[in-house]
């Protein structure tokens, strides 16, 4: 099976034959600081079985072997590569898969490098959270309790 996916402007497009090897959320510093949110779910396949279909990422040392990948155009990260923690893997933000909801997470990656307070304002608990019942331009979205 072949899983496409791009970036947000669609200026990078690419394709991940086969299954993941596991998909997993990060809580590293590096993830949280190069994607601007607390936690970033990737999915990783065999190099060989990634191949970009459009455009050109670039790609960033971001700490030692760490290489990321994103879209110069829009910001997407893409991509993540570690030869030496993790040879001949690619690392793909599941969220830019086209069909994100196939690869649900089974297993939390540096856990301890999360902020202390998970109860605090910083890590959001659903019931918490308003739900909207449609997602508009508008400031009107109806929240539901």
């Amino acid at each position: 099976m072949t899983h496409c996916g791009r970036c947000h402007c669609g200026a990078i497009r690419y394709e991940a034959s086969g299954a993941p090897r596991h998909v997993a959320l990060c809580h590293c510093t590096d993830c949280r600081r190069s994607s601007g949110a607390p936690m970033v779910a990737w999915a990783a396949f065999a190099e060989s079985d990634v191949t970009v279909t459009q455009g050109n990422p670039k790609t960033v040392n971001s700490s030692g072997a760490a290489m990321r990948s994103f879209c110069a155009d829009c910001g997407t990260g893409l991509f993540y590569r570690n030869a030496e923690m993790l040879p001949d893997i690619v690392d793909i933000q599941s969220a830019t898969l086209n069909t994100p909801m196939n690869f649900p997470p089974s297993r939390d990656s540096r856990d301890n490098d999360q902020p202390p307070a998970r109860n605090s304002a910083y890590w959001y608990r659903r019931q918490r959270r308003p739900e909207y019942s449609s997602c508009t331009a508008t400031k009107s979205a109806v929240l539901t309790p």
